[in-house]
């Protein structure tokens, strides 16, 4: 029998996602615009006046790994670069890394470029 290969998450190459505009804000930290759609939504944004466009800040680390984030380099690459600038400050490098491109992922805001 053939043992079934596993795959290594460090090995995924994440890229933001096109459907999400995003921009730098006055604190020059990432700033991710998210449109809410669909029939909760919109009653929402009719009885509690809530915004159509909701606009997603990330902080300082989520900021530069989302700007590294092109379609060409891989989570352990990512992660390389973000001990080179944040040092033992991003410590649990990995595990937060991986659990944060995860979450990015679960909500659509990245896609993995070489996953089946």
């Amino acid at each position: 029998m053939r043992k079934k290969k596993q795959e290594n998450f460090l090995d995924y190459v994440p890229k933001r996602n096109k459907l999400y505009e995003w921009d730098l804000n006055q604190k020059k930290y990432v700033e991710v615009a998210v449109v809410n759609r669909g029939l909760f939504n919109r009653i929402a944004q009719i009885i509690f006046r809530r915004p159509k466009v909701s606009r997603i800040e990330l902080d300082e680390l989520g900021s530069f790994i989302w700007q590294e984030m092109d379609g060409t380099r891989t989570v352990y690459e990512l992660g390389i670069a973000v001990k080179s600038k944040f040092g033992k400050k991003a410590e649990p490098l990995y595990e937060r890394l991986c659990e944060y491109v995860r979450i990015l992922h679960n909500n659509r805001f990245i896609v993995y470029e070489n996953k089946k």
